[in-house]
């Protein structure tokens, strides 16, 4: 089978409020992502978008984003997930051998939008729904109390996590302005507002505006578009229980079905040494732990010992992660961006030394109820 390579990118820098329209920036991320790779419309066969009906305020969300997204007469169709979800199907439609270019954009503007209120359609419309007290905000605290008490973490070793991710973001020109502090402590946040106790304001990726675009051709295209192409070798996701009390929260089971399906697919047997950098989908800075361990890459409860800075042992969102920034519907496209950035050695200011191999995930859904897995290598 040919091998899918990732030959061009683009992100629209993420703002707190935009202010500028929405239809623009998904015009300069796709457009942006076609002009860096040398590409015109035409070469375009395939368009897929991953926006969310309820954070557009209309069913067919898609509808007026076709022109602007380059899907004007090109197959074209959405995802209604996370973008990675969407890169997904976007590397489904080039497997097929029926395409020879995808773009895949995602993103939203929840500055335009009330987006906690929009989430709560994700819970029991008969009894969680009416009353309001499982949202996606107490659903943080629910799943932080429940890591930190089966594995005695504490809450200074999660807001390390908090610190490390947003000193990187400073580091990031496209990471949410807010987000970025280089002189953060660990007591900045842990004193910082309760956001669903344990978990602090600071701990929280926030729902920002932004647009992203990636492209996805077939090995012999692929290399003739660029020759430093980046090869998704592997992917595998899995969704549990809609109920959270059906759920062991401290652990991601999901994660752990996502990865093995990855790593076997890509022949990665090691992945905490195989593995040079890890672009995870952190809603909140708990999740990079339990969803590093869901992937091997520490041992259960132990993740907080791993040294995840850029030039430490394994890096871990070297870019901010979604703590840097967490447009809905994007922050996984994202991830597989910045992924993808590490291997091309393009990660200006926060490059990790002598990355090979990457893994990049997204998630959907309270506590990370569907998560999906990338694992990408960079050309020898």
């Amino acid at each position: 089978m040919e091998k899918v390579g990732i030959v061009g990118f683009n992100q629209v820098k993420m703002y707190s409020d935009a202010n500028y329209g929405r239809y623009e920036m998904i015009f300069e991320a796709v457009r942006g992502a076609l002009d860096k790779s040398g590409l015109k419309k035409k070469d375009i066969t395939t368009v897929i978008s991953c926006t969310n009906d309820y954070y557009d305020g209309r069913t067919i969300s898609n509808l007026f984003t076709v022109e602007v997204g380059g899907g004007y007469l090109a197959d074209e169709s959405k995802c209604e997930m996370d973008g990675a979800h969407a890169v997904l199907y976007g590397l489904m439609r080039i497997l097929s051998g029926n395409h020879k270019l995808a773009v895949i954009w995602s993103g939203s503007m929840p500055s335009c939008y009330p987006y906690h209120s929009t989430r709560l359609y994700e819970t029991d419309p008969t009894w969680e729904r009416p009353l309001g007290y499982v949202n996606d905000i107490t659903a943080g605290g629910f799943q932080m109390r429940a890591y930190m008490e089966k594995f005695g973490v504490s809450k200074e070793e999660i807001a390390k996590v908090a610190v490390k991710n947003r000193k990187n973001a400073a580091k990031n020109p496209l990471a949410l302005a807010e987000a970025q502090n280089a002189n953060i402590t660990v007591e900045d946040v842990l004193n910082s507002e309760i956001y669903s106790d344990p978990v602090t304001e600071l701990m929280v990726a926030q729902p920002c505006d932004s647009i992203a675009a990636i492209l996805l051709a077939p090995e012999r295209q692929a290399l003739k578009i660029t020759d430093n192409p980046v090869w998704i070798t592997g992917v595998g996701y899995s969704q549990e229980a809609y109920y959270l009390g059906e759920r062991d929260l401290s652990i991601s089971k999901s994660m752990e079905i996502a990865g093995k399906t990855a790593f076997t697919t890509a022949g990665i047997k090691d992945p905490k040494n195989e593995i040079d950098v890890a672009e995870l989908f952190e809603a909140y800075a708990h999740e990079e732990l339990i969803l590093a361990e869901a992937l091997g890459l520490a041992d259960k409860g132990k993740a907080a010992n791993l040294n995840s800075e850029i030039n430490g042992d394994l890096a871990i969102n070297p870019s901010g992660g979604a703590i840097g920034g967490n447009p809905p519907c994007a922050t996984g496209l994202i991830r597989i961006i910045e992924a993808a950035k590490q291997l091309r050695g393009e990660a200006n200011g926060y490059q990790v030394k002598g990355a090979k191999k990457a893994i990049a995930s997204g998630q959907i859904g309270m506590c990370a109820q569907n998560n999906i897995l990338f694992t990408l290598e960079g050309s020898d």
